[in-house]
């Protein structure tokens, strides 16, 4: 065979040519090498070293000086490998005669001319000319023939191949079983929906042709769009590595730049408070976002529930609506699976539980099985039909939506419930300092996570895969429920003898929040023990934070101050990143400066507070803009308390004197 590949060689030889390939061996008498690429000898047309440089008799240098310089100007093998990906994507591209000039003056080949037949035998529907390699590539390249003939309508021969081919391979005989099946389709319509086929043409041989060239070895063949995939693990190993990415993966690589290496700003990141819910009158002990992300439930020692709704817009909160007569105050709320509706749970000595429907504000059930029982924790079942609920007194019950009582399980002193998305198995917390798993269906029982301290509360990730400790004196631990390890303990947050409440959140969960006695909000990512933000505002213990499900950027925390902080991005950023965002760079800047001049020319009258409200600000008393204005970071050295930003001017009455 010619090492350029227009030698005429009869198709018997094409087999010992692809394996020779796939086993390393050369086989062009040109002196190809065995990773396919061509040696760099001299081409008549001059064009023949490593750089493309011509060496005819005007560049003053003699044959064996040119053999010389070819050899030092060798390509290495990292280099032939980017020229054969380059050549191949600009091929994709149809720019076939850049990919031979490129070959050519590089010296490189794009692949075995073996691959070249191989791959036109298979676009062309030429079977009896492929030769594969082993019984993998022969059962794809005959299940095409045979649903080729059957789309044809050649039903006899199909039968044949069916029979005669692809039974006797004796290879993946479950899908032969489900071929033999196609003989029964009608039409060629009703084929390609059963098979889930794209039919006799480009397409589906396409499709085969990548599937067949993972059996080859890259020497001969190179994987489909090699560079692009390359490519986009690059871009996912930066957004992996990025602390404070946070949005949808996009795997398209024309929604980055591949010019500037991925990177997120911490102002994009939920670290500033957008809010703060002051309704409450005494010490908020709980937080929940629901499930569609559209309304936060808050519970108190005041002895109410408030519902609040996400305004999809501005992500602002307002109050839905107030659930009253919780006598010992709201320790724990738990959202059916359609958030319909919401269950509420009181500290230890509270033996009831009240289910509210969230729309009416009705309530449907009270629920109390006995004066003595601790009801301080819950959970719902995937079926939204049925819950559990327990308390450190040993009461354990399966219940119905009117309070029913299912099944119980005896002396188990529960801190904390969690239904998998089997709907069979039920974790629970326990006073031994570790989690068990339940089955109420054949009363079964089992040990999962094992700690040495009290485990104060625990929720589990989405997928079911993970679960997050609030470990007594230690902090928050990570733990792998399917393999039954200790993941990763992370550091900085202060945990006692309070339960306090951690979260999953962000995109695809990559990300932890919990609360802490030192009246801080941590943020951690997944993958690191250390805090990538501390968020400070709260005066008091913060008992528990929840991340918006639906809306990555937004975060509520409940503290023993008595408020809920919701948390967002920045509300405004850099001009280079305002111009990213909004598109409307001059508004921003002006604003900024207003915003500047304001405080220079009033900074002796200009009182600032954080936001509770909406966006807007006041100057004696009137209403001036809707639009949010920052300014910039003021520090009171008295109590170290930073206000972010100001979104209301109160004036002084000094300032009209001036």
């Amino acid at each position: 065979m010619q090492s350029n590949g227009a030698g005429q060689e009869q198709e018997s030889s094409e087999l010992s040519c692809l394996n020779s390939a796939q086993n390393g061996e050369s086989s062009s008498a040109g002196g190809s090498h065995s990773n396919g690429l061509l040696s760099n000898t001299d081409n008549s047309n001059g064009v023949g070293t490593s750089n493309g440089s011509s060496a005819g008799p005007c560049s003053g240098t003699s044959s064996s000086e040119v053999g010389s310089l070819k050899k030092k100007k060798r390509l290495s093998q990292a280099e032939e490998d980017v020229i054969r990906l380059i050549g191949q994507h600009l091929h994709g591209l149809g720019l076939n005669q850049t990919v031979d000039l490129l070959m050519q003056e590089s010296g490189c080949r794009l692949e075995h001319p073996s691959a070249s037949k191989f791959r036109n035998h298979v676009m062309e529907g030429e079977w009896d000319k492929v030769a594969p390699f082993d019984a993998r590539m022969k059962f794809l390249l005959l299940q095409q023939k045979y649903l080729e003939y059957l789309e044809d309508g050649k039903v006899l021969e199909a039968l044949q191949v069916l029979r005669g081919e692809l039974t006797p391979l004796k290879y993946n005989t479950d899908r032969i079983h489900i071929l033999s099946g196609y003989l029964m389709c009608s039409h060629a319509d009703d084929l390609r929906a059963k098979a889930e086929w794209e039919g006799k043409g480009t397409a589906s041989r396409s499709r085969l042709l990548d599937k067949l060239q993972t059996y080859l070895p890259p020497s001969v063949m190179l994987p489909p769009r090699r560079l692009h995939t390359l490519l986009r693990q690059a871009v996912e190993l930066q957004r992996d590595r990025c602390l404070y990415h946070n949005t949808k993966l996009d795997n398209s690589l024309d929604s980055v730049s591949l010019l500037l290496d991925h990177v997120c700003s911490r102002k994009q990141f939920p670290c500033y408070t957008q809010q703060i819910l002051t309704e409450h009158c005494n010490e908020v002990w709980f937080c929940k976002f629901s499930n569609d992300g559209t309304k936060l439930a808050t519970g108190s020692k005041d002895t109410t529930v408030i519902i609040w709704q996400v305004d999809p817009e501005s992500h602002q909160l307002k109050l839905l609506r107030t659930l009253e007569g919780h006598a010992y105050g709201v320790s724990y709320l738990a959202w059916s699976p359609d958030d319909t509706y919401l269950i509420a749970c009181g500290p230890d000595d509270c033996s009831e539980l009240w289910l509210w429907n969230v729309q009416t504000g009705e309530l449907r059930t009270k629920m109390s099985q006995s004066h003595e029982d601790s009801l301080t924790s819950v959970a719902w079942n995937p079926d939204g039909k049925r819950f559990v609920a327990g308390g450190q007194r040993g009461q354990f019950y399966q219940c119905d939506l009117d309070g029913n009582l299912l099944d119980s399980w005896e002396g188990v002193r529960v801190q904390c419930l969690w239904c998998l998305s089997d709907g069979r198995t039920v974790l629970a917390s326990d006073t031994h300092q570790r989690i068990r798993g339940y089955n109420f269906e054949d009363l079964t029982d089992r040990n999962i996570v094992q700690e040495d301290h009290p485990i104060m509360s625990f929720t589990v990730s989405k997928n079911g895969r993970l679960a997050l400790l609030n470990v007594a004196t230690q902090g928050v631990h990570l733990w792998d429920l399917q393999d039954r390890v200790l993941v990763r303990k992370y550091q900085g947050v202060t945990q006692g003898f309070y339960t306090i409440h951690s979260c999953f959140g962000g995109h695809n969960e990559d990300f932890i929040a919990s609360g802490s006695e030192d009246h801080k909000v941590y943020i951690w990512h997944r993958r690191g023990e250390l805090p990538i933000a501390e968020l400070t505002g709260h005066t008091r213990t913060v008992n528990c934070v929840s991340w918006n499900p639906a809306i990555p950027g937004l975060m509520a925390s409940a503290s023993d101050d008595g408020t809920v902080r919701i948390w967002g991005p920045a509300p405004f950023l850099d001009s280079q990143e305002t111009d990213g965002l909004s598109g409307n760079r001059g508004d921003s800047v002006f604003y900024s400066f207003f915003a500047q001049l304001l405080k220079h020319r009033y900074s002796n009258y200009l009182k600032f507070s954080p936001q509770k409200t909406a966006p807007t600000w006041t100057v004696d008393g009137h209403l001036q803009s809707r639009r949010l204005l920052t300014l910039t970071t003021i520090q009171e050295s008295h109590n170290k308390t930073k206000c972010k930003w100001a979104t209301k001017i109160e004036h002084h009455p000094k300032a009209s004197e001036e």
